[in-house]
């Protein structure tokens, strides 16, 4: 392009749903600016369905051996994975990390497992390069964890469910440091099977299969408990595991004279409710009317630089950046609200449920917050020290990965003629710490398991000898669908 990086305005709208595809750093977004440069007018590509399925990301395509030592009465004693991984005809992106820090990393699962040996060799193919797909690495962690604990349960002959409670990480063991690296921060997985054969009926879901099975009927129930490393960062660990940048992510809170507020955040929406939980975070820190701010992002001419949305990060970290953000706005408005009042801040109270300042013990004597946005821009009376303005960033690293943990249960039939596999019921519990929004929640857990389902029963990418795709549209490549 010939121009510096500050000269670029790049505006991103609402894209839809990422999942991961789009990491991916395209050719064409370098060659379309290039060519409008060149030709002084706009340029737009599109692609067909046909050359996206051989252009964009795909996703992960692993072999691997592992094996699960333990003794006869269940008690977990180690782990060996050996893994080849799939990489494409060139790296891209996150490639290289997947089956490595991302995948690795979480081989500990939610057991305790002493000693674990893990190794993972990135083989080139002719074939679409990969990069992160909704988990990437963690779900390949998580499928082959708890395939061999049932394999185990099977050996052993023993309830899988039982078998997995033996060697659960105990809620009193956290912080709790793994072989491979990973420190977690809390849980309590104990409780989250307690929750699941509740909500699930397992005992019930055992009798429905050994009716079927007295029947002739190919019936079994899957169960499989899941950790992830959420919120890629701190950087420190980032740069560790073998990262080129650190993993923070900023925010910016501007507030108004008329109160209304304006919020840039480097993390982009991915249809993941950004605008909804971002507003609600910063109306509960501020006590304001969610309908009083904005969210912009997607722009770099006005939000801050950032590190993007991905990898389960954008709530963790980048709200966290807009709560720490409103938290120094708070402190500010304060202060100002203190001097006016003549009182130490000490003696002064934030409602956040209204967003008025009031002196402790005396809610006659307050100010509001639209009292202190003008006063704070006025700065006819403001205390010593404090520059006039209300507006603050934050650059949040983190010191730790969050680890939401789920456990599922389904319910599944295989026709004996046709291999057809029906799932007959399905029930999860997810722990995923403090709800900002239960019903943006509920949909990605609900996509998520929707997505799981497809990955496990009809998603691939299949391949001639000659390294042609035969499933380059939604003819032949099999994937669920919402048919109401």
């Amino acid at each position: 392009m010939g121009l510096p990086e500050n000269k670029l305005r790049v505006i991103s709208p609402d894209v839809g749903g990422g999942f991961g595809s789009k990491i991916f750093h395209y050719a064409e977004e370098v060659i379309v600016p290039w060519a409008s440069k060149q030709l002084g007018r706009p340029v737009k590509w599109v692609s067909t369905r046909s050359e996206a399925f051989v252009t964009d990301a795909h996703g992960r395509d692993h072999v691997t051996t592992a094996k699960l030592a333990l003794k006869n009465d269940g008690t977990f004693l180690g782990l060996d994975v050996t893994t080849y991984a799939n990489m494409g005809a060139y790296l891209s992106t996150f490639a290289p990390m997947i089956p490595t820090a991302l995948y690795i990393t979480l081989f500990s699962g939610l057991y305790k497992l002493p000693v674990i040996f893990g190794e993972a060799y990135g083989t080139m193919t002719h074939t679409v390069p990969v990069d992160a797909y909704r988990g990437a690495g963690r779900p390949e962690a998580s499928y082959m964890l708890e395939r061999l604990v049932d394999l185990a349960a099977r050996e052993l002959d023993m309830d899988p469910i039982e078998l997995r409670r033996k060697n659960f990480i105990q809620p009193d063991e956290f912080p709790y440091q793994t072989p491979v690296a990973m420190i977690y921060d809390s849980g309590d997985y104990p409780k989250l099977f307690d929750s699941l054969e509740a909500l699930g009926d397992y005992a019930g879901l055992k009798a429905k299969r050994d009716a079927a099975r007295a029947e002739g009927r190919l019936v079994g129930i899957g169960i499989s408990g899941c950790i992830e490393a959420s919120g890629p960062a701190p950087s420190q660990v980032a740069v560790g595991l073998g990262a080129g940048v650190g993993l923070w992510e900023s925010g910016v809170i501007r507030v108004h004279p008329t109160g209304k507020i304006s919020v840039m955040t480097g993390s982009h929406t991915h249809g993941q409710g950004h605008e909804t939980a971002f507003a609600q975070i910063v109306a509960d820190e501020l006590g304001v009317p969610m309908e009083d701010v904005e969210i912009i992002h997607g722009d770099t001419g006005r939000t801050p630089f950032g590190l993007g949305t991905y990898g389960s990060r954008s709530a963790s970290v980048g709200g966290t950046a807009l709560a720490v953000s409103a938290g120094k706005v708070r402190d500010k408005m304060l202060k100002i609200a203190a001097h006016q009042l003549e009182v130490d801040v000490e003696d002064m109270v934030y409602d956040r449920t209204t967003g008025t300042m009031h002196v402790k013990g005396s809610p006659e004597q307050s100010k509001s917050f639209v009292d202190i946005s003008v006063a704070a821009l006025m700065a006819n009376n403001l205390p010593e020290g404090v520059e006039p303005g209300l507006e603050e960033t934050t650059f949040y690293d983190p010191s730790n990965f969050t680890f939401p943990n789920s456990a599922h249960i389904a319910l599944i039939e295989i026709d004996r003629d046709t291999g057809e596999v029906s799932l007959l019921d399905y029930a999860a519990v997810d722990d995923v710490g403090k709800v900002i929004n239960p019903m943006i929640v509920e949909g990605q857990l609900v996509g998520g398991i929707a997505q799981g389902v497809g990955q496990a029963l009809w998603e691939n990418c299949v391949y001639d000898e000659q390294g042609q795709l035969l499933s380059g549209s939604f003819m032949d490549y099999a994937m669920p669908r919402a048919d109401g």
